[in-house]
């Protein structure tokens, strides 16, 4: 419904071969985690291993598939999530793509099936190379 703003301008990081990304949820009403489905992310069209993406929200790190099931955490629309993968990304401008599977489970299309969405987003920005913090 909102795909122009799924990706949070500026958000792009990078640490040790991850970066990571805020998206926010293209719905006008919160879901649980057990709605997400599934999400890609690329930076300049070369996609993350789907088995290195990392969902956090709420202050938890999860995996789609630990959010299977998950009803307690919820995604409202005036947060951001943090989506991140093993993949790299040099200084400068890059190119990147989130894609995302939501359900949304109160709109019922069928007698056994709700409501699934693809929604997209692009944008270029400057990748922000985070570093550890030294004591």
């Amino acid at each position: 419904m909102i795909p122009d703003r799924i990706i949070e301008q500026g958000t792009l990081s990078a640490h040790d071969g991850r970066v990571s990304v805020e998206v926010r949820l293209p719905w006008y009403r919160a879901l649980p985690a057990s709605c997400i489905s599934g999400a890609k992310l690329a930076i300049d069209g070369v996609e993350a291993p789907a088995d290195s993406l990392r969902w956090q929200m709420n202050g938890e790190e999860f995996t789609f598939a630990d959010m299977k099931t998950d009803t307690d955490q919820w995604w409202f629309p005036t947060d951001s999530a943090v989506l991140s993968g093993d993949i790299g990304a040099d200084a400068g401008e890059h190119e990147v793509r989130v894609d995302l599977e939501l359900y949304i489970p109160y709109i019922i299309i069928d007698d056994d099936q709700v409501l699934h969405i693809e929604e997209h987003d692009t944008k270029t920005m400057t990748v922000r190379q985070v570093e550890e913090a030294r004591a």
